[in-house]
């Protein structure tokens, strides 16, 4: 359970952070609380979240006459999860690929930690900290699992593509490595090619090279997709570990799964953004139910 304690004008509360008295207001406790622009997460050590992480202003992406992404004005806050929702068509994976640089935008901005980054390439804003998995696995599929990974942690360090470096000498590189095929559940399989591995498996191993170059906003893009149940349910825990220290957003279209593990919740449609705000008023938003159902029922 996480407990916030938000600035407002409630009566304060006197909380000792790392030995140094602070003050702030009640506490109220919730995942789904609406967060303000400063709050305090208290459950294991103190997170503090509602600073924004990323943000967009603007943001358009045209192909010819076509607008795929529209005028969008978005922000992420820090420590949170975060999903992206839509029909087919919205524009969800163009405004994903405009993030990571994959594409430039036609207008608007993009912030990376209040760092403009519009015109960096993919390699420059993953080295920032912002790591992505593909709607379709991206992975090498003749490498073996640990090789996939060892490769993906070996991208972040300046010396760690020495030609003639023996990979039995990349400590820091070899601990990463094991720490993330555990974390992913992968142990077992570490030897295995990735082409002998299971679509529940192929996913898992894509969200192991995005957590191995050690980001701080990790964007996963239909982490389900094709799962059978058990397969979504390890899946959905897997990602609520990795968001005790990494800010999520994802695009998905399992609703149940949104609702369930999102603090916040955007809604794109025909490539406008038209609401981000806690999954219950989502639900609740007329606009949302005609937009995305057609029809006068929640999401």
């Amino acid at each position: 359970m996480r407990v916030y304690i938000t600035v407002s004008d409630k009566p304060r509360l006197s909380v000792n952070l790392f030995g140094i008295r602070q003050s702030f207001t009640s506490a109220t406790c919730g995942c789904r609380q609406a967060l303000s622009d400063r709050q305090f997460c208290l459950c294991s050590g103190v997170t503090v979240l509602g600073n924004r992480i990323l943000e967009t202003t603007n943001l358009t992406r045209k192909f010819g006459a076509l607008a795929a992404v529209l005028e969008v004005s978005f922000s992420i806050e820090e420590g949170t999860i975060h999903s992206i929702v839509g029909p087919n068509g919205a524009g969800k994976t163009t405004f994903f690929n405009l993030l990571t640089g994959l594409l430039k935008p036609t207008s608007g901005s993009i912030l990376f930690r209040g760092r403009e980054i519009t015109a960096f390439p993919v390699h420059q804003i993953s080295r920032l900290g912002l790591s992505r998995s593909f709607q379709i696995t991206n992975v090498m599929r003749k490498l073996t699992v640990l090789e996939n990974i060892r490769l993906a942690a070996q991208s972040r360090g300046k010396k760690n593509f020495h030609l003639f470096a023996s990979p039995e000498k990349l400590t820091t590189v070899n601990r990463k490595t094991s720490e993330v095929l555990e974390k992913v559940r992968l142990l077992d399989v570490y030897n295995e090619p990735a082409d002998n591995l299971s679509h529940g498996e192929l996913r898992k191993l894509e969200i192991g090279m995005a957590l191995a170059t050690d980001p701080s906003l990790m964007m996963l893009d239909e982490p389900t997709a094709g799962m059978a149940m058990d397969e979504t349910k390890n899946t959905v825990k897997l990602i609520r570990e990795i968001a005790e220290n990494v800010t999520i957003l994802l695009i998905e279209h399992d609703m149940d799964m949104v609702f369930a593990i999102s603090d916040k919740i955007s809604v794109f449609h025909y490539g406008k953004l038209l609401i981000t705000d806690i999954p219950e008023k989502v639900s609740a938003n007329e606009e949302v139910q005609k937009a995305y159902l057609g029809g006068e029922q929640g999401v």
